[in-house]
C-alpha cells in the first residue's frame, strides 16, 4: 500500500474511483452487540464470512476489529451503514459511521461505506447460521460489484 493512502484514512462511498491497487478488503456489519466480519477480494468478487465480533463495549469491539485487520492485512475496509427503508438515517446510522471513522484512525486504512439496508434480512432468508457474518459478506459483495 502506498504511503499516501496509509497517511490518509478516509471514509468514502464506493465508487469506480477506488484505486486498483486496493485488492483485498474486510467488511463489517456493525451492531451494538454483534459485528459481522467478512473478507474478500476484487479478483474473485466474492466474500467469505469470518468470526463475528461479540463485544461488551465499543473499545472491545474496536480492539477485536483491529485484531482482524492485523490478521488479514486487507488493503481497505468496508462498513455497512444502516438506513430506514426510505433512506433516512437513524440512530445506528451515526453509530456505524463513527465505527468506520474509528477504524480508519486506528488501522490507517481507507474505509468505504455501503448502504446495508436489508443485508441481515437477506442473510436470514438465505438460511445463514451466523446472520451477522453473512450480512458482512453481502455488504462486501455489493461493494465489490460496484467496482466493476
Amino acid at each position: 500500500m502506498s504511503d499516501s493512502l496509509a497517511a490518509m484514512p478516509a471514509i468514502a462511498s464506493p465508487s469506480p474511483d477506488v484505486p486498483a491497487s486496493l485488492q483485498s478488503f474486510l467488511s463489517f456489519d456493525f451492531g451494538a452487540r454483534r459485528t459481522g466480519v467478512a473478507a474478500g477480494n476484487r479478483v474473485l468478487g466474492t466474500a467469505t464470512p469470518l468470526r463475528t465480533i461479540v463485544a461488551e463495549g465499543k473499545d472491545d469491539r474496536l480492539a477485536q476489529a483491529e485484531a482482524q485487520v492485523r490478521e488479514w492485512q486487507p488493503d481497505g475496509l468496508v462498513v455497512g451503514v444502516p438506513f430506514h427503508p426510505d433512506g433516512a438515517p437513524h440512530e445506528n446510522t451515526a453509530r456505524a459511521r463513527k465505527f468506520g471513522r474509528q477504524l480508519a484512525e486506528r488501522c490507517r486504512l481507507p474505509v468505504f461505506e455501503v448502504d446495508e439496508r436489508y443485508s441481515t434480512t437477506e442473510a436470514l432468508a438465505e438460511g445463514a447460521r451466523d446472520a451477522d457474518a453473512a450480512a458482512a459478506c453481502i455488504i462486501l459483495e455489493q461493494f465489490l460489484r460496484s467496482l466493476k
